[in-house]
This record gives C-alpha cells, structure tokens and sequence, in this order.
C-alpha cells in the first residue's frame, strides 16, 4: 500500500433495521478482510450513539456495511457528511432514491428501462381485493433482501399481511422466469449471475446456505448477457449512483430481450459468505479482500 492509503477504517454493521443480522454478517466479513489488507480496523455496531462512537475512533474511512433503513436510505449518509468523513458505497440522495422502489421505477422508465407495472395500495386495499390481475407481488417499498415479499398466484385469495408490513405497500406484476443479477464497480460491470432456488427467491434463500445455487458468468445468450451489464450500469448512473452497486432483474427467457425487466438497484450489496457481489468480484479476478480495499479507496465525501 502507498503512503496516501487510508489506515483507519471503521466498518459500521447491526443498526436498527430488519436486515440487522444480515448487515453483522457482512460487516464482520468486510472488517475481517480489511484486516487481512493491513488496515487498521474498528468494527461499529451503529446504534443511537453513533455520532459519539464515530467521534471516538475517528477513523479516516467509513466502510458502510448497514443494510435496509436508516443505512441504506441516505440517513447515515446524511450523519457521515456532517462529520466530513468519506464513505463507502453511494451518497445521500442516490441511497435515499434507490431505497424507494417506487421512485427507482421513475427513473428507470425516464432512462428507458424496462419495468414491471406497479402500483402503490393501503393495506386495507391489498387485504380487501385484488388490485391489480394475479400473479402480482406485494413488498414494502422502502426495504430490501425481500423482506416482506408476498407472491399472490392466480386463483389466490387478496393476502392477509403480517402485522410488520407498513400501511403503505407496493404491489408489482408477477414476472415469470429466471432470476439474474449484476454488478456495478465504479465504470466496470462485472458478470451477470444466474440464481437457482427451489422456489420464491425469499429471505432464507438468500442467506441461508444452500438456500440457493449461483451461476456465475449465468449460462445465458451473449445478447442477454450484455443487456444485463448495459442496464446495471445505466440504472446505477441515472441513479446517480457510485462505489458497488447491484441491478436485479427477472428474466422470461420465452419472451427473448423483451423479457428482460429491473426489480431493483441495491446500493450497498450484501456481502455475507453467500452474497451474489463479491462472488462476481471473484469470477473477474478479484480476492475478496481486494474488492473491499478497492471499496475503501473509493470512499469520498462531499466536504
């Protein structure tokens, strides 16, 4: 490492959302790496002291390993650029953006991505009838990892939702297919994913091991492949996006191209022994440690 390297990271991780688990996962896996890159690591559970513990370490870098709200949605972006700290992943307004399913969708479609039909409903509206034909999803719009995932089939009642859904809910068509993913690293896009489950793509599949299987580079066409890599890096600009980022999509491989359609951006990629990023990373050439370092000498502010 050269002199101008930072030596001081602190990795932030826990925090209060529902993705907490998964966030001391990651942040564990990313302080133990930086270790292993020579930096001086301080690992922060991001609690109400926050500002108080940051002030504490005064660290000369914030690798950013919260998931969902509060630090994923450009809150403690927010707190961080107060501090004139640099940090990982992307900014406020780009993290508060892509948190919101909804407003994601806007961009998209104003960029000329293709899009699923979606909707907002109460829900007391989603509990009553349908609101828009089966098959449809039901998801809180503002969190991440499937949290909250409802999959209505056809011929399926309206769902009765958990009391921890918020009163506010997305409900998006159902997108028959395969389940592709892509990664964004500054201007590089890396190989698309291909993700094998057994069923629903939910929670447990995700960080469960063996929940599901990953084919990296995807066994797919050339022409879905760079389609993949173009829109990764087309929703992570219009979203105003830097660092890693990771472009989800659905893919009905019968429909050819025009099957191909963006769920989501995630700006702050998951990053636990079974996430989809740094197995991308690897298959490019990169350690898992290199990736984290190039995410650290990446970090910036707006001070």
């Amino acid at each position: 490492m050269s002199s101008r390297t930072p030596r001081k990271v602190a990795v932030l991780m826990g925090g209060p959302s529902v993705e907490r688990e998964v966030s001391l996962s990651s942040g564990r896996e990313c302080a133990a790496a930086l270790k292993g890159e020579g930096y001086d690591v301080v690992e922060i559970d991001a609690g109400d002291d926050l500002c108080q513990q940051l002030t504490k370490a005064a660290p000369d870098v914030v690798f950013n390993a919260l998931h969902g709200r509060y630090g994923e949605d450009g809150c403690v972006q927010g707190i961080l650029e107060w501090m004139g700290i640099p940090y990982t992943h992307s900014g406020v307004l780009a993290s508060a953006t892509a948190m919101d399913k909804i407003r994601t969708k806007e961009i998209y479609q104003a960029a000329g991505l293709p899009i699923a039909p979606s909707r907002l409903a109460t829900r007391e509206e989603v509990e009553a009838d349908h609101v828009i034909a089966p098959p449809y999803v039901v998801k809180p719009y503002n969190e991440g990892s499937s949290v909250g995932v409802y999959l209505v089939q056809v011929g399926s009642n309206a769902p009765r939702l958990s009391k921890d859904m918020p009163p506010v809910v997305m409900v998006e068509a159902f997108v028959p297919g395969r389940e592709l993913t892509c990664t964004v690293m500054g201007d590089r896009v890396l190989d698309v994913t291909d993700i094998l489950t057994d069923g629903w793509y939910d929670y447990d599949a995700k960080y469960k091991t063996g929940g599901s299987r990953h084919v990296c580079p995807a066994e797919i066409s050339d022409e879905i492949t760079k389609a993949c890599q173009d829109y990764a890096l087309r929703a992570h600009n219009a979203l105003g996006c830097r660092g890693v980022t990771r472009t989800d999509f659905r893919w009905d491989e019968s429909k050819g191209i025009d099957g191909l359609i963006l769920l989501e951006t995630n700006t702050q990629p998951g990053m636990t022994p079974t996430s989809l990023s740094p197995e991308q990373a690897q298959v490019s050439g990169l350690t898992y440690g290199q990736f984290v370092a190039w995410m650290v000498e990446d970090a910036s502010c707006n001070r």
